[in-house]
């Protein structure tokens, strides 16, 4: 969730503008910020849902389907930064309808899909779109309301995004239940009416305030941000693979440090950087983006992989295992503000802290508790305690970020935070499909039997190698699980030993 709001990531600083918008008009660019925002918000859960019926449609792989959530995280990682500088520049109007355009445009270029290699491409647009509509749909909101009114319109601009997000994984479920080839495309397809209305919207009732005096976007910085990503992306999936290409793996991930290196001699060089390095001369800063990395690799693992393992193993129905989502979301759009608020009384260390912990505790449990198969009465519920922590310490963390950086650089270090935030889902996927490949691989061997984790086999298999497949599915992710606790536990020990006591 972003900072506190209803979304996965911290939160995009809201700077003070001129005021642009009509009065009467300002209700409306709420609204076009809220439905853009709702297609950003649930993309990434939905479409997870949506893997195990994509996979078996399009006859994609795991390292297909690592791709199609990859391809789609790569783009907005590595240009989300980019486009909050573009907002500035040609104006968050239009900034926020550009990416709108190219996301619905891309969003029915997904729905056509023919084949996986297809989707992948397609899902790269959307996140090339996203990164251009996210970070403007809040800003078109600082710009539209007076700062007496603001907070006001961004707190319904969160309690309506809660909803849309806890709403729409559901929602997404329940099309896919009906288990028909095109009910995966359609989920795709629904976001044409909800981008054209808001679109409609802002070129009806925004003004143009792009600036005179355009200055220069860092596109280098941007490229070499995004091969670097995509290299370290491709050597992790890599690993994971058929065949296991090690060799190749090694180049790649070789290449990724030498272009993230030269990426940080361009951002240090830049006049107008994407990131300024100095900021992280802060302990609390970089200690701040060091535990959204590890929070968020976990959290995005979770998301990613869990789906898959109780749809593809277990046999729960689509509408069923979107509940997974639902404590996250419901526990963080009504508790963060309360979260908050007691981040700005004692600190953000204590409630970071704690939440890390508490997280790393329920997925502790969800790994001891999976053999049992037990979706209501175990699993759900340890999904209520990891929306617990989630809730108690994503707040608290944005007010970190805000907090150890300068007041000029407060849009900036809030931007690096989401990008990092991104980022932490993109080593996610690419990294634990190597985990859940290698153990349902050596696990399903042991049985006399081969196969993929996350798909059904077709046809199915008999009762025996059936038992084993379930099982292999259900250790693989275990797994996961318990590195990414201990990823939360390592977390809590660095925002307590990084973050001020006050």
């Amino acid at each position: 969730m972003t900072g506190g709001r209803a979304v996965v990531g911290p939160a995009v600083a809201i700077p003070e503008q001129n005021q642009f918008c009509a009065p009467e008009s300002r209700w409306l660019v709420l609204v076009a910020a809220i439905l853009a925002s709702t297609m950003g918000f649930i993309d990434m859960t939905v479409v997870s849902l949506a893997t195990p019926a994509i996979r078996i449609d399009l006859g994609a792989s795991l390292v297909d389907a690592q791709w199609i959530s990859n391809s789609y995280m790569l783009l907005l990682s590595s240009l989300v930064l980019l486009g909050g500088a573009a907002g500035d520049i040609f104006g968050t109007r239009n900034a926020f309808a550009f990416g709108i355009a190219v996301f619905v445009v891309a969003s029915i270029a997904c729905a056509l899909s023919p084949d996986a290699p297809w989707l992948i491409l397609t899902r790269g647009a959307q996140g090339f779109g996203a990164a251009f509509m996210v970070p403007g749909s809040l800003a078109v909101i600082a710009k539209a309301y007076p700062a007496e009114e603001r907070g006001a319109a961004i707190g319904l601009w969160a309690s309506v995004s809660s909803l849309t997000t806890a709403a729409g994984p559901l929602l997404g479920g329940l099309v896919l239940s009906l288990d028909t080839s095109w009910a995966w495309r359609s989920i795709f397809a629904l976001n044409l009416p909800i981008g054209a209305l808001a679109l409609i919207i802002l070129l009806k009732r925004v003004p143009d305030d792009a600036r005179r005096d355009r200055g220069r976007l860092d596109l280098v910085g941007a490229v070499l941000a995004t091969a670097s990503l995509g290299l370290l992306a491709w050597g992790l999936t890599a690993i994971g693979s058929s065949g296991g290409p090690e060799r190749l793996a090694s180049i790649a991930l070789v290449g990724a440090a030498v272009v993230f290196g030269l990426f940080l001699l361009r951002e240090r060089q830049a006049k107008s950087p994407l990131v300024k390095l100095r900021l992280f001369a802060s302990r609390a800063f970089a200690g701040a983006n060091l535990y959204t990395l590890l929070v968020f690799v976990a959290l995005n693992a979770l998301l990613f992989f869990l789906p898959m393992t109780v749809i593809s193993a277990w046999g729960i129905p689509e509408w069923q295992a979107s509940l997974l989502f639902l404590p996250l979301a419901l526990a963080i759009g009504a508790l963060s503000s309360v979260a908050g608020r007691l981040a700005d009384r004692i600190g953000a260390r204590w409630p970071m802290t704690a939440g890390a912990a508490i997280v790393g505790i329920a997925f502790v449990g969800i790994a001891a508790t999976l053999p049992f198969g037990q979706f209501w009465a175990l699993t759900l519920p340890l999904l209520t305690v990891m929306g617990l922590g989630m809730a108690a310490l994503v707040s608290p963390l944005s007010t970190a970020v805000m907090a150890a950086a300068p007041d000029e650089d407060s849009g900036q270090a809030s931007g690096i935070n989401n990008a990092v935030a991104r980022a932490g889902g993109l080593i996610a996927i690419a990294a634990f499909g190597a985990v859940v490949s290698a153990v349902y691989v050596h696990s399903f061997a042991d049985a006399g039997s081969n196969g993929e984790f996350g798909v059904r086999p077709a046809p199915p298999l008999d009762a025996i190698a059936e038992t084993a497949r379930v099982a292999a599915t259900t250790s693989a992710f275990q797994w996961v699980a318990c590195i990414c606790a201990a990823l939360c536990f390592l977390a809590a020990v660095v925002a307590w030993f990084t973050q001020p006591r006050r």
